[in-house]
């Protein structure tokens, strides 16, 4: 079964700074000290790790308080109705994977 959380799509403002600093994305994965790739992604809008996130925060030259501006919250989707599953999560299992309506969960 996938994780959907890993697949969000989410909108947020890394290229838009990477950009305005006249920055390669190569440029911004050495500094940052993670893979090419994960730029790519996190550019489209893919979910990643906190520590990731902290690390693209200072190669851009910004503080880790200001990851809401760079990283808008979760609630912030929800609100504009952004690719988030529509279904609420039943229960307090923790697990804070939801997967479609249809699929069954075993706790």
């Amino acid at each position: 079964m996938e994780n959907n959380r890993s697949r969000t799509i989410r909108k947020n403002r890394v290229r838009e700074l990477r950009e305005n600093r006249l920055m390669t994305q190569a440029q911004l994965a050495r500094k940052a000290k993670v893979a090419l790739r994960t730029i790519h992604s996190v550019e489209k809008g893919m979910n990643c790790r906190m520590d990731t996130k902290r690390k693209i925060l200072l190669a851009l030259g910004l503080r880790f308080e200001d990851k809401d501006q760079v990283f808008p919250p979760m609630s912030a989707y929800a609100d504009e109705g952004h690719h988030r599953d529509p279904m609420p999560s039943h229960g307090s299992h923790g697990s804070g994977n939801q997967g479609p309506p249809s699929t069954p969960h075993s706790f």
